[in-house]
């Protein structure tokens, strides 16, 4: 046990969490760490460290909680990880917040932090226009958020997620185990639509790999922990999405509803098919990028989408 002359003057035990959170905020600042893995600044980062090391909800009371020298010890360990590393904080906790829900987090996937979560919480309106959903596909799943947050927000919905990636999936099957809905949420391994011939699905969630070249070259340290194959999709972004778009109106119910999510290569999407009529969604909550496309666009505007290729393959 180390006495009080081994800490730095900033690692002195502060008296409540409130006093916690500040100090880990400024050093977060003053460390010049970047975000975008759930939180956008020092403050919300600060406060998702200390909650999650000690393993509290947010809440009006917890501010003036005492802290004890050890639970301290414990918050600093992470956070000089946190800056030493430039580790993502979800891994470090092993744990992400989407949705209002909880996943289990590692870098065998990306962080969990789809603006798409917005879209699922609000029942996909006013873009969605069918009947209830009944079949709802997680393309490119990841471990799992997008469709398990759907299964969770939407009691009577099954949901398929797919990915390519093994340890992906891996990740996925944990996380459904942990929200209890294995009997409406499977598993399948597939390149893009290729391991799912014949099925159709009321709702499609696709957030694929789609940075482009020069995004991922420019990326920071902490985007360099979540798997390459995760984010990274050539030149402009496209490689996946041009594969998957002339094919998914099979996939579709006639009422059906693709989310595509494409972030800062959306303008490179709309210069690859400058016919088709894509709908960008306005997000309140942050995030853009997002298309809302319904199977009746894709099959009126099917030779709008042509692309010189063969099979539907590609990284997801």
């Amino acid at each position: 046990m180390r006495s009080m002359n081994d800490h730095a003057p900033w690692q002195l035990p502060p008296d409540t969490l409130a006093g916690a959170v500040a100090r880990c905020a400024t050093r977060l600042d003053d460390a010049g760490v970047a975000f975008g893995h759930g939180t956008d600044n020092p403050w919300d980062e600060a406060v998702q460290l200390v909650l999650g090391v000690l393993g509290l909800e947010d809440g009006p009371e917890v501010a003036g909680r005492p802290l004890a020298a050890a639970d301290w010890d414990r918050v600093v360990a992470v956070l000089e990880r946190r800056i030493g590393e430039r580790c993502p904080l979800p891994y470090l906790l092993g744990e992400a917040h989407f949705a209002g829900l909880r996943f289990r987090c590692d870098p065998r996937a990306l962080v969990p932090r789809s603006p798409l979560a917005e879209l699922i919480v609000g029942g996909y309106q006013p873009w969605y226009a069918g009947p209830p959903p009944q079949r709802l596909l997680d393309l490119c799943c990841g471990g799992g958020c997008l469709g398990i947050a759907a299964a969770v927000h939407a009691p009577g919905l099954l949901a398929v997620l797919a990915d390519l990636d093994s340890d992906a999936l891996a990740l996925a099957a944990e996380n459904v185990a942990r929200h209890r809905v294995e009997e409406r949420v499977s598993l399948r391994r597939s390149d893009g639509f290729e391991g799912l011939a014949g099925e159709r699905f009321d709702i499609i969630l696709c957030n694929p790999p789609y940075v482009d070249r020069e995004d991922l070259a420019a990326m920071p340290a902490e985007f360099r922990h979540e798997p390459a194959a995760g984010l990274g999709a050539g030149h402009d972004g496209l490689d996946l999405v041009q594969r998957l778009l002339p094919v998914a109106a099979a996939h579709l119910e006639d009422h059906g509803l693709l989310l595509l999510e494409v972030g800062n290569s959306w303008p490179a999407l709309e210069a690859r098919y400058p016919r088709f009529p894509f709908t960008w969604v306005e997000l309140e909550r942050g995030g853009h990028g997002v298309a809302a496309i319904t199977a009746r666009e894709l099959r009126d505007h099917a030779g709008d989408l042509t692309y010189n290729s063969g099979a539907v393959t590609g990284q997801d």
